[in-house]
């Protein structure tokens, strides 16, 4: 790895991506010495996780510091501000990764030179280990720095390597955007049920229960989704009376299109 106590691992924003990940690879056993955290603003949770495991803490980032690796894991809207003060400690071997949604590497490659950059969109199932990350990497990226991302994100799920920068904000639609309307989907369900006259509790737990059995029941079997559908879907049955609603030329296929094609464009504005 591209990391040691005395080339430390950077973190800087422990939030709940940035989070999220620290606690995926904790899990996998990363020496905690290797690591330095940076954030003014830790959650109680986050506190807790690093006295847990000793990771030292700071508030600012350590002139002193030669990190071998650093993750940025800030808002966009804090770039301008975050980027200068962790430019002393990145030298051109340092490998940067970012999973800043809109900050392209040209911003990167504007503080701290044509070092190393991969620019990341994981996703918020990182915090059960079942995210999955796309990686956009500069030409400065070596096999060797590959191995170690690809190592360091598959802690907390699976990873996919991107050929165009371009490509960052159309995975941004799907699937960094995408647990949300997951999650939509349930609330919708459980509202579904109710306004059908089932109990708000009963309601809740079925349409959580059959989001998440669905999910997994698709991640276990391997096979595409359609087949899952059809194999669920009796001619003329229940399901099949359903999916004529869902599956009608204005169902959900054109409004999801539409609610992804929004969650590309909104992230392209933030790169502007």
């Amino acid at each position: 790895m591209n990391f040691s106590k005395e080339r430390p691992f950077l973190l800087v924003g422990a939030g709940k991506m940035g989070g999220a990940m620290l606690s995926g690879w904790m899990a996998e056993g990363i020496d905690p010495a290797s690591v330095v955290v940076c954030d003014p603003h830790l959650s109680g949770d986050m506190d807790t996780l690093l006295k847990h495991h000793g990771i030292r803490h700071v508030t600012a980032v350590p002139a002193d510091l030669h990190a071998g690796t650093v993750l940025v894991a800030v808002k966009p809207q804090m770039m301008d501000q975050v980027l200068p003060g962790i430019s002393p400690v990145v030298s051109e071997d340092t490998l940067v990764l970012s999973v800043a949604a809109g900050t392209p590497v040209s911003k990167f490659h504007g503080v701290f030179g044509l070092v190393p950059i991969c620019r990341c969109m994981p996703n918020t199932p990182a915090m059960v280990k079942r995210g999955i990350t796309a990686v956009y990497p500069t030409s400065e990226v070596t096999d060797a720095h590959r191995r170690d991302v690809a190592k360091l994100l598959s802690a907390v799920g699976q990873v996919v390597w991107l050929e165009s920068e371009d490509q960052i904000d159309l995975v941004t639609g799907v699937s960094g955007s995408g647990p949300a309307y997951v999650f939509y989907l349930a609330e919708a369900l459980s509202e579904a049920g109710k306004s059908a006259g089932l109990p708000d509790d009963i309601a809740h737990e079925l349409a959580v229960a059959t989001v998440c059995g669905a999910g997994e029941l698709l991640h276990q079997s391997g096979e595409h989704p359609s087949v899952l559908r059809q194999n669920v879907t009796s001619p003329n049955g229940t399901t099949a009376a359903a999916l004529d609603v869902l599956m009608h030329e204005n169902g959900l296929q054109p409004v999801m299109t539409e609610a992804v094609a929004a969650a590309i464009k909104r992230a392209r504005e933030l790169a502007e």
